[in-house]
Order: C-alpha cells, then structure tokens, then sequence
C-alpha cells in the first residue's frame, strides 16, 4: 500500500491568506519543537495547508502504514517520556493515509494533547470485569433510573470520572463494561484539556453530566470523529496513539455470550492496546487476535440455557497456541484479516476498518455539540411565545381584530403545564417566577 501523492498527514484549514501563512508558521514551529520538521514536507493547498512525513522517513518509520513499530524505528520511550509520546502521536498522524482536518494549528495541538491524555488514563485504568453489573463510587455517583449514572451536584466530574477508574486513587475496582470504560476514559481526556483551554465548554460537560449522562451511540456522534469505513478501510496495522477502536469476535456462536461481540480497546502507541482487567499486562496485535480466536474455545451453555464464558480455558488455549508455531501463524493469518460486515460471520478476520478519535475543543472552533437541556428548550419556547404575544397585544392596540390577552395568558401556561413534568422542582418555580414576571410586565397576566 502507497501513500497517495495529496492525501493524509495533518491539513489545517485557515478563513484567509493571513491565517494561512500563519498556521503555516505556527505548525512548523511546532514541529520543529518536537524534533519532526526535518522529516516533513509542506504544501499549500488552496487556504489550506497540510503537513505530511516525508515518503523516505514513513516507509522507513512504518512500513505499509504499520504503526506498532514506530517507537522502535524511532528510539522513543512513550513511556518514560511525555515530549516521546506527543513524538508518536504526531508521527503516526503525519504518516497516515487520512488527513486529520482541523480548524487550526492550537486545535491541532489540543487534538495531541486529548490523546495523550487518554493514553495515560487508560494506562492506569483498571475495571472489575462484569457483563451485566455496575457500580460507581458512592461519593461522587448516583444511580438514576432511566439516566444512568449522574455526577453529584458539587462533585467534580473530572475527579468522578478518575475515581469511578483508577484503583490507586479510590483503592477499589468498579464494575462496568468495557465500552462504558472507553467513553469515561474519552471523557475526562477532553476534560482535562478543556480545563486548560475552554472552561465554557468544561462547566457545560459538568452540568450535562449531573442531569443527564451521554452514552453509546449518542456519545459517539457527540463527542467522536470516525476514520476509515468498509468501502475505505484504514490499514490494518495502522493506529495513532489514543485510538478507540473495536476488535470483532468473528465467531458466530461465541459472539452470542454477552460481552463478547468484540473488544473495545485504546492503542496505547509502542505497539499496545489496554487490557483493562489486567492492567499490567497490555495486549499486543498479536495477543489480542489470539485471545478473541479461542473465546470459541470457553463459550459454553450453562444449567439455564444461557451462553457463558469460561476464562480459563480461553487462557489456556492461548497458551497452547502461543507455544505452536505453526498454529500461531495459522490462527494470526486468518485474525489479521479485515472484519466481515454487520452481521456477517465469513472469511473475515478480528481487525475494524475505521478507528475512533475525539472532537475539536478550543472556543470559536469546538465542534461538539452537546444536547439542549429540555427545560432550555421549553423556556426558550415560552421565550418565543411571549414576545410574539407582545407583538400581537401591540397590534391590537392599533385596532386590529386578534386574540384577547387571556388567551395569550392561557397559551403561556399550558407551557408551564408542560415543563412542570419535565424538569425538577426548583427549576420550575424559577422558570415560571420569570414567566409570571413577564407576563405582569405585557398586562396579559390573569390572578
């Protein structure tokens, strides 16, 4: 696989030739600070700019895009190094076969810093496996029905969301699934830089989360860029640091346990992806495909009729495999292939085409959209209303034939009669203490 001639790297776009001749010196700048502008060619297109490796260092750096050896090619320590690790993260970005587009070079360097936040967090992540249970820390947590679990008015999301993952700062595991672990670790990321660039945006995430948590398919549109697709699949080794990504269990059968459709994973860089219930013990490509491969070999049918996983025969016949060469390679051949479509069990190995990535953050250029609050809604509704209702009172004082103010009145609250379901108490005692307020002001208000 080549690199297309134009394609790939990091494209910043800019509203003008001024922004464009500086996102071209800031992003060299910025390059040359992590020690890549040597390596990087520079091309102007249009109003925009993209900066790509240069073809000799990515062949020689990642070989057909194969990204789980660029630390070795390199010389970095991700690990015992941050400045290497942003190096990675911005190599494998470089490289790759997609343009990351943003908005400018400060979004660029947030978008850096957002996955190396979640490398760390997912580095120091630990869960207590369950398929059906969860649990959150009590102190900072509650559980409401039909919500999930909200932060406690007061608490700090950030310090939640650490505590809710991190044993060495609660001193427990918490159990939930896998997936739900990729979204909190995804959040307190971006939290993390929105605490160093937009507060705006920080205190909105908080409030969202003490009314109503945004989760699975929601949250991927909200707060994710996807990358890669069937019809465009990504190379299969390819990964930047800070990837969500999904491992497919290509097993018909044992895809039917609960829990082990697939695996939800983060590419920690050097070649790695989280294990989030052995911490210590970071899968490899090849680790990874071989554990999903023999979940076949644990399914089972339990008294109830119910499939269920036996873990230790799964580890056992990992171990088998990996002591048989010839298997091994058999077993790696098949899993190293790209993932059948939905609902397809075929020839198709463990490996998805599209790889996961958190959304722009800085103000003016953020592009996630979180959800109105429908009390926000209903009061901007009530907002509309009564000014169009001022409009009208004004136009029958001018002696046109329209509605009486009682029934301005009447519309109005059959809107308050609508929010008083919707939301808390309190809210809507403020709400229709403003309503109440406004309508005395228009004259339109009955006793």
């Amino acid at each position: 696989m080549t690199l297309p001639p134009a394609a790939g790297g990091i494209l910043i776009r800019a509203d003008n030739p001024a922004a464009l001749a500086a996102a071209c010196r800031d992003g060299l700048a910025w390059l040359a600070a992590a020690g890549l502008d040597r390596q990087v060619e520079v091309s102007e297109e249009g109003l925009a700019v993209r900066f790509r490796l240069q073809a000799d260092a990515a062949r020689a750096w990642a070989p057909d895009f194969d990204t789980t050896g660029l630390c070795e090619r390199m010389g970095l320590d991700p690990e015992g190094s941050t400045a290497d690790l942003d190096r990675e993260i911005l190599a494998a970005m470089l490289l790759g076969p997609v343009a990351f587009e943003f908005p400018s070079v400060d979004e660029a360097r947030s978008a850096v810093h957002i996955r190396r936040n979640i490398v760390q967090a997912a580095r120091r992540t630990a869960l207590d496996f369950h398929t059906t249970e969860a649990e959150r820390p009590a102190d900072y947590w509650t559980y409401v029905e039909g919500k999930g679990f909200t932060i406690l008015p007061g608490r700090s999301l950030t310090e939640g969301l650490v505590k809710a993952t991190q044993p060495e700062v609660s001193g427990q595991l918490y159990a939930f699934s896998c997936y739900r672990a990729t979204e909190y670790v995804i959040l307190l990321a971006i939290a993390q830089e929105l605490a160093a660039v937009n507060a705006e945006l920080l205190a909105r995430l908080q409030r969202q989360w003490e009314a109503r948590p945004i989760m699975s398919g929601q949250f991927h549109d909200v707060f994710l860029h996807e990358y890669g697709s069937m019809e465009s699949p990504l190379p299969p080794k390819y990964y930047v640091p800070g990837d969500r990504l999904w491992f497919r269990n290509p097993d018909a059968r044992s895809a039917d346990v609960t829990g082990y459709e697939g695996s939800w994973v983060f590419y920690l860089g050097r070649g790695l992806f989280t294990n989030f219930w052995k911490r210590d013990q970071p899968f490899t490509l090849a680790a990874k495909c071989l554990e999903i491969y023999h979940w076949r070999d644990g399914a089972y049918v339990d008294a109830s009729g119910e499939m269920q996983m036996d873990e230790t025969v799964v580890e056992a016949r990992v171990r088998a495999t990996q002591n048989d060469p010839v298997e091994r390679e058999r077993i790696l051949e098949r899993m190293l292939r790209l993932r059948d479509p939905k609902g397809v069990y075929a020839e198709g190995g463990c490996i998805d085409t599209s790889r996961e990535y958190p959304r722009c953050v800085r103000p003016g250029t953020a592009d996630i959209r979180l959800p109105e609050p429908r009390v926000a809604a209903l009061w901007r509704q009530i907002r509309d209303r009564v000014r169009a209702q001022a409009r009208l009172k004004l136009a029958a004082c001018l002696g046109l034939p329209l509605l009486m103010p009682t029934h301005h009145a009447a519309a109005a609250h059959s809107i308050a009669d609508e929010l008083r379901h919707a939301t808390p108490a309190a809210q809507v005692v403020e709400v229709e203490a403003q309503l109440a307020g406004w309508l005395d002001a228009l004259g339109v208000r009955r006793p």
